[in-house]
């Protein structure tokens, strides 16, 4: 639910507070020389290598630069995306404007975050046809089919040969198609949209990945339900349909109903809207399995207990050996209900579920909160002020990235299923967990040797007689084997 200003916009105000890298002017129509490779590497349920040596990242408004820059660098070695249109860089045929996104891409670097790129088309003069869906301040328009793929493959090929010197190595191809504010064409047409962009980024550039279009949020838990439905487990559907959709029930009339039962999961799956979800997820996977998408994302707005159900399904309708990256993360909070305490903690334990689960990126969306926002009110929750100025999750988060920076990422025993939920990072010999309790009794971590614990993003002191663990996040950290760190979880 992505909501980029133009480039323009973005170059003016950022060249406006920073100098330009030298030899990266904004006129400039040569790539920047060339920098280290920075392509990430598949990720698995215990690692994350490659460019991106932390799964913790964020995705911001370029424009407020200035303000996030000192938290965003906190946030070194993760990864973010930038949403391009073929029809605002190249409003004219032939005359292609690259200045916001060169600097974009040369302050990403600067950061040590590595940028992927989604590309979209945008109505113009590229596709034929009017808008009829514009959002933003920026007046964003959905996608069409390009009415020349040759142009097309021309445009996508330039994106390529521009970005691949900056370490751009992932690109997905369009956003969030199955909402016809973002895709005005048919499933098909999408696919057909894909290969042509598959074939022309491998051919320009053979360490690169095709990325799909992250399929949005609410469609993902329909697709959820959905499976479990087909495959007669009504009850699990039923159950995985009221924890994915806990806070989203009447927020879109009909198309998040209040279910209890087979007879409203069907209505309700069989809207227009959610029909067409249905069919565009399924045209995701085809490409998926085909082998014409390398790497899957993922969008996710909802309850941390709707991540169990998520990752149910990622697992089964996912090829073995595919990457998972989740490219945008959030909290969907309607009336902006909730304290910053909770909405902090909630942040944590969602971000750390996706990380266990073999989520190889978690990108949280919006970095900072918007008070101009449409709804009014905070819906979807920042870790900074609008200011920058960093909020109790905000330091959360950085923390988490101190953590996984360089660590080996992995699930917590079997042994302690039912009592605990995290996650651990282990760097060397130290491991360091992140922990709450998976029920409503408290758990006690006996002290390790040189234990050290405390509150998520806040710092840490001797573990003493050992840490107790409640439904608030906690960190733990120790020069021991995660096994042996709770092998006397009491």
């Amino acid at each position: 639910m992505t909501r980029p200003g133009r480039l323009r916009a973005v170059a003016a105000a950022v060249a406006a507070t920073l100098l330009f890298t030298a030899g990266c002017t904004a006129g400039d129509d040569d790539p920047p020389p060339a920098a280290t490779p920075s392509a990430t590497a598949a990720p698995s349920a215990t690692s994350t290598v490659g460019g991106v040596s932390n799964p913790f990242g964020a995705h911001w408004d370029w424009s407020r630069y200035q303000q996030f820059g000192p938290y965003l660098r906190r946030l070194a070695g993760s990864a973010t995306y930038e949403e391009i249109s073929w029809c605002e860089i190249e409003r004219t045929s032939g005359q292609a404007d690259w200045a916001g996104l060169d600097e974009i891409a040369s302050r990403s670097r600067e950061l040590g975050i590595t940028v992927h790129l989604k590309i979209r088309t945008g109505v113009c003069w590229a596709t034929g046809g009017t808008a009829r869906h514009t959002r933003g301040a920026a007046n964003k328009t959905e996608s069409a089919m390009p009415t020349d793929l040759g142009a097309y493959q021309r445009f996508v090929r330039s994106v390529v040969q521009r970005y691949g010197p900056y370490g751009v190595r992932e690109y997905a191809i369009e956003n969030e198609v199955n909402a016809p504010s973002y895709w005005a064409g048919s499933p098909e047409d999408y696919a057909r949209l894909v290969r042509a962009a598959a074939e022309t980024i491998r051919a320009t550039d053979p360490k690169a990945r095709v990325v799909d279009s992250g399929i949005s949020s609410v469609a993902y838990g329909m697709g959820v339900a959905d499976r479990l439905l087909r495959a007669g487990r009504v009850p699990d559907a039923v159950a995985a349909y009221q924890a994915y959709f806990q806070r989203r029930v009447g927020t879109r009339g009909q198309q998040i109903p209040a279910v209890t039962g087979e007879a409203q999961l069907r209505r309700a799956l069989g809207t227009e809207t959610n029909s067409r979800s249905l069919r565009f997820l399924a045209v995701t996977e085809s490409l998926l399995t085909d082998r014409t998408v390398d790497v899957r994302q993922v969008h996710f707005y909802e309850h941390f207990s709707g991540v169990a159900p998520l990752l149910d399904y990622l697992r089964a309708t996912t090829p073995p050996g595919t990457p998972i990256q989740a490219w945008e993360v959030g909290q969907f909070w309607r009336d902006g209900e909730g304290d910053p305490t909770s909405r902090a903690a909630e942040m944590v334990k969602t971000v750390t579920l996706l990380a266990a689960g073999g989520i190889g990126e978690i990108s949280w969306l919006p970095l900072a909160y918007n008070p101009n926002n449409a709804a009014g009110s905070e819906v979807r929750y920042g870790l900074l002020d609008p200011d920058g100025t960093e909020r109790e999750a905000g330091r959360m988060l950085a923390a988490l990235a101190d953590a996984a920076r360089g660590a080996t990422v992995t699930p917590l025993p079997a042994s302690v299923a039912g009592r605990l939920n995290g996650v651990a990072f282990v760097r060397g010999g130290s491991s360091t967990l992140v922990l709450w309790s998976a029920a409503d009794t408290p758990v006690t971590v006996p002290a390790a040797p040189g234990g050290r614990t405390g509150a998520v993003g806040s710092p840490l002191g001797a573990a003493g007689g050992g840490t107790t663990v409640t439904d608030v996040p906690v960190l733990v950290r120790a020069d021991q084997p995660v096994e042996r760190i709770l092998a006397t979880v009491r």
